[in-house]
């Protein structure tokens, strides 16, 4: 860890969703440094079908924001993987939104529970890149589950400039890493810039066990992993003492 007065973080996540997290952590008095290695966009000429659908679900921020970009509609209860994809979909206007507060298992067990599936269909807003099997958990369960790639997630194919420089001057204490598939890409990046020996006085903070599975090629400082997978067990282990 460095010694400076104020924590100091890196942020990968897209850009939208690093900006807001590095909102949340500045009313914590925590600095953030911003190094997006996930772009965004939205797949041309992408539609929900949502005829005869009893509900919308959302395994991302991303998601929320692509499906709320594809239609107007708004009427329909959404079911969000966590409380930021529910935050996002909020945002975005839909009115009905529950938030799973975990992984894509405790979004199904979510479903299971307050819908049935003579009901009507289920809606999967999705990426070019699907964690879990969302669909398959639903499907067993009797759901009609119809999923669509509303927008694609594409890593960086070099680390960030910023990210360089903060590695290089030892600028920040700690990183947080949501997905595996971020982390990975960080992992890979940092290798290939030659600055995993830089590493060596960073926290890395995972949501999951699974997310910190993907860094075990760095040495960091040290590597904590949220309690439960929502963003707030997150910020807990990166502020705990310990």
């Amino acid at each position: 860890m460095t010694g400076a007065t104020a924590l100091r973080v890196l942020l990968t996540r897209p850009r939208p969703d690093s900006e807001e997290t590095a909102r949340l952590l500045a009313a914590q008095n925590i600095e953030t440094v911003i190094a997006p290695l996930i772009e965004i966009s939205d797949i041309p000429g992408a539609a929900p079908d949502l005829e005869d659908v009893q509900a919308l679900l959302v395994t991302s921020a991303n998601g929320a924001r692509a499906l709320a970009r594809a239609t107007a509609r708004r009427d329909l209860p959404l079911f969000a993987v966590g409380d930021a994809s529910a935050a996002a979909a909020a945002e975005s206007g839909f009115s009905k939104v529950t938030s799973a507060n975990g992984d894509v298992a405790a979004l199904a067990a979510v479903v299971r529970d307050q819908l049935s599936p003579e009901n009507g269909a289920l809606f999967h807003a999705a990426g070019s890149v699907v964690a879990g099997d969302l669909a398959g958990d639903l499907t067993a369960a009797g759901f009609e589950v119809r999923r669509a790639q509303l927008y694609s997630a594409q890593t960086a194919g070099r680390l960030p400039e910023v990210a360089r420089r903060a590695l290089n001057d030892s600028a920040v204490d700690a990183a947080l890493f949501y997905s595996p598939r971020t982390a990975a890409q960080f992992a890979k990046l940092v290798e290939s810039a030659g600055l995993a020996a830089n590493c060596q006085h960073l926290i890395a903070v995972c949501l999951s066990a699974t997310v910190a599975e993907t860094l075990t090629s760095l040495p960091f400082y040290g590597v904590r992993v949220a309690a439960t997978a929502n963003q707030a067990a997150l910020f807990a282990a990166l502020t705990r003492d310990n």
